[in-house]
């Protein structure tokens, strides 16, 4: 499978991440495409069957393909294994954030709640901020970076969380631990609090198309902190023309 095809696969299964990385360089898009396509993978796969041992097993197979490709084993004849497996082997300590990654989605398989607080921010650790920060390792971050890019990857995936919690809620599942208004903005507050936090830190340009698939996070979470009903309303979008100059404002100026 060509980068192409995985930005394809990433276009139909994930366009705020294929829109931020067709404004990267083209060098760093032969990183992130394999990456992203991956994450589009173990992403539906909770979703493609009702049997949960169907999706298990699944998860487990790139659970293991991971762990073959840490231990330098040969690629997998897979459309997106195969391209992900040059990716990584290029680009330092990838592996262990993505095998948290996979076992964080065990979740979506079943309709049980979290736990607690800590549980749902352990998953948007693992999901969210653990891509982000793989993304990140992709493309020349060091490990002084990595707080900064998962507190700003956390924040990020709790604003796409907050998008889809009327289709979480319409699928079975129960997303929120405390869904009512005053948790809700308190947990939106707490993700601009992680935005601002990651912002102290200045990143290298090289690794700013790591950090742009986040861009929608602070309109998101401001608009959940000014009226935490528009989360269950499902009226968290922005218009398409806010949503992409959102992201042009960024990519221009290399901010994120």
């Amino acid at each position: 499978m060509s980068i192409a095809d995985c930005a394809a696969l990433v276009e139909r299964g994930d366009p705020d991440r294929f829109l931020a990385t067709m404004a990267a360089p083209v060098a760093a898009r032969a990183v992130l495409f394999p990456l992203y396509a991956f994450n589009v993978e173990i992403t539906r796969i909770p979703w493609v069957s009702q049997e949960a041992m169907i999706c298990e097993m699944r998860l487990q197979w790139w659970y293991d393909v991971l762990g073959e490709i840490g231990a330098g084993e040969p690629a997998r004849a897979h459309e997106v294994a195969a391209p992900l497996t040059d990716v990584l082997r290029d680009a330092g300590d990838t592996v262990a954030p993505l095998r948290a990654l996979v076992e964080a989605r065990r979740w979506d398989i079943y309709t049980d709640p979290f736990e607690d607080a800590a549980a749902l921010e352990a998953y948007l650790d693992a999901t969210g901020a653990g891509l982000m920060w793989s993304a990140a390792i992709g493309l020349g971050a060091t490990s002084v970076m990595e707080t900064a890019v998962r507190e700003f990857g956390w924040a990020a995936a709790l604003a796409s969380y907050l998008r889809a919690i009327p289709e979480l809620e319409a699928r079975g599942r129960r997303p929120l631990v405390d869904g009512r208004a005053t948790a809700v903005e308190a947990l939106a507050r707490q993700g601009l609090e992680r935005l601002e936090r990651a912002r102290e830190t200045k990143m290298p340009r090289q690794i700013l198309p790591a950090l742009w698939a986040g861009w929608r996070a602070r309109t998101t979470l401001r608009a959940a902190v000014q009226d935490p009903r528009r989360v269950a309303d499902g009226t968290l979008q922005e218009s398409e023309f806010s949503r992409r100059f959102g992201l042009f404002s960024r990519t221009s100026l290399r901010r994120w």
